[in-house]
Parts: structure tokens; C-alpha cells; sequence
């Protein structure tokens, strides 16, 4: 929609209207109640008939005949980049706002009392309290904790300091294409002991894994594990056949998190 005031269904309530009404045609499509959609979204008829005007002149609705609209490809189109905007705002509110004051859970690294002020870190990519405020990041703990047990804290305060983990790759050929055979071994056991999490994705890599004194952590779900770790500060060494290596270094770039890939071939 080509409008002066084309600010998004967020920062427009002429356009948060708008948003609405083609909405609703979309759902009624041809025969729709204007009545109905004004009732729906707390509007006069009148207004949605001037909206509906508006909208059939910048080619977002087309009418058939009283009382028969239907919604274009422009008015589409638009409809999508408004809700991929809503959505990306969702997450950031789910994510970024209101997981601030959600309650997170992390191991107790010592006896910790209800309403204790601790102290937060990360390790071996697990979240740990410890009673006290020593560190960047504190919070105040919601239950009672032994050592090694889990507790919820909140109220979060600071920044947890820590980075994120690296992630090694190595591409594993499909099996007619020489598969585990044509991977060096020693290069890949000489990677693994260098890094905290070992993952496997397809049954040469395995092979290739198993063709060394190392067992894989991870086999299924790699793609989502890898990121996780990662973004918890381990450091993985990822194995995937060929065919499946975008899918991971797709989540990864998606997640900002870089890797190196590394060449094993023999």
C-alpha cells in the first residue's frame, strides 16, 4: 500500500483499522457485512465503508457489487509484511520484555534461602546461582535450594558475562561419494578434544565418530542442540553429511552465532 502515512499496524491506528478490515474480508470474502465488520472490530459502518473506499483506491480491496469485496494481492501482500512486523515484535516483547521478569530456573552452587540475593553465572552451559552479589549479574531467588539442586530466581539485575560458544564444522560426504572413508580421523579426534560438545548428523558422520575413541553427545536434533549449546557458551564439533550441512549453518546464521568449518578430507 503506497500511503504518506504508511507507518505499520503498530504505529498507526489508522492503519492498525485498516489492518483489521482486511482481515476480516479476507475471512467473509465475496459477501461481506460491513455491519458485521464494524460490530467486530468496535467501528461505525460508516467508517469502514470510508475505509474500505480508501482501501479499493490503493488496490488493496476489489468490488464486485454491493456488499461483495475482495481482498487483491497487493492488499495481501500487505496484510503479511504488517504481520511478519507483529510478529517480530511479539517476539521481541515475549523474549526480550517479559522474559526479564519471568522466572528462570539454575543450579543452586551452594545452599541458597528464599528471597536470597544471588549471584548468576554460566558454566559447562548451565545457568548457576550463588548466594551473595559478586558477579554482573544478580538475582533474587524464589525457593529454597540445596547444593546441586534446582532454583528459581527473578528480579534479574546486570549482565551475565560470558560468551558464546564457537561451533567447528566438518562436512561429511555422502557414502557414494566415498563417505567416512575419505575423512581423516586423526584430524577430526584432534578437534573433538578441543571442544566441550561433539555432534553427529547423518550415519557417516557417525561412522566417522566412530571410527575414533570418541562417542558422539548429540545425534538427533542437531540443528536446534548446536545453536542452544553454542548460545550457552560450549564449544561444538559438528560432523554432518553434506546434504544436511545448510540446514545447520542456516539456524546458526540466523541465530548470529559464527563458525569455522574445517577441512578433513584425507
Amino acid at each position: 500500500m503506497d500511503t504518506s502515512d504508511d507507518a505499520g499496524v503498530l504505529r498507526s491506528k489508522r492503519n492498525a483499522t485498516r489492518y483489521q478490515i482486511l482481515v476480516q474480508i479476507a475471512e467473509r470474502q465475496p459477501a461481506v457485512s460491513q455491519q458485521e465488520i464494524a460490530d467486530v472490530i468496535g467501528i461505525t459502518s460508516q467508517a469502514v465503508s470510508d475505509y474500505l473506499r480508501d482501501l479499493i483506491e490503493h488496490g488493496c480491496v476489489r468490488k464486485h457489487g454491493r456488499g461483495r469485496y475482495e481482498i487483491t494481492k497487493e492488499g495481501v501482500d500487505w496484510l503479511i509484511s504488517q504481520t511478519d512486523e507483529l510478529r517480530d515484535f511479539v517476539r521481541h516483547v515475549s523474549e526480550d520484555v517479559i522474559g526479564q521478569v519471568e522466572i528462570e530456573t539454575a543450579l543452586a552452587t551452594t545452599a541458597i534461602g528464599e528471597e536470597q540475593r544471588v549471584s548468576l553465572s554460566m558454566r559447562d552451559g548451565v545457568l548457576r546461582a550463588t548466594p551473595g552479589e559478586t558477579a554482573n549479574a544478580t538475582a533474587v531467588a524464589v525457593t529454597d535450594a540445596e547444593k546441586g539442586r534446582d532454583v528459581g530466581v527473578t528480579d534479574f539485575e546486570g549482565v551475565l558475562d560470558y560468551e558464546v560458544g564457537r561451533v567447528t564444522v566438518i562436512s561429511v560426504p555422502r557414502v557414494q561419494n566415498g563417505g567416512s572413508t575419505v575423512v581423516d580421523c586423526a584430524t577430526v579426534s584432534e578437534c573433538a578434544e578441543t571442544h566441550d560438545l561433539l555432534v553427529t548428523s547423518g550415519t557417516e558422520a557417525l561412522a566417522v565418530v566412530e571410527s575414533t575413541d570418541h562417542e558422539p553427545d548429540v545425534r538427533f536434533g542437531t540443528p536446534l542442540a548446536v545453536q542452544e549449546a553454542a548460545t550457552k557458551g560450549l564449544d561444538v564439533l559438528l560432523l554432518a553429511v553434506a546434504n544436511e550441512l545448510s540446514t545447520h549453518t542456516d539456524e546458526l546464521r540466523e541465530r548470529n552465532i559464527s563458525y569455522e568449518v574445517v577441512d578433513a578430507a584425507e
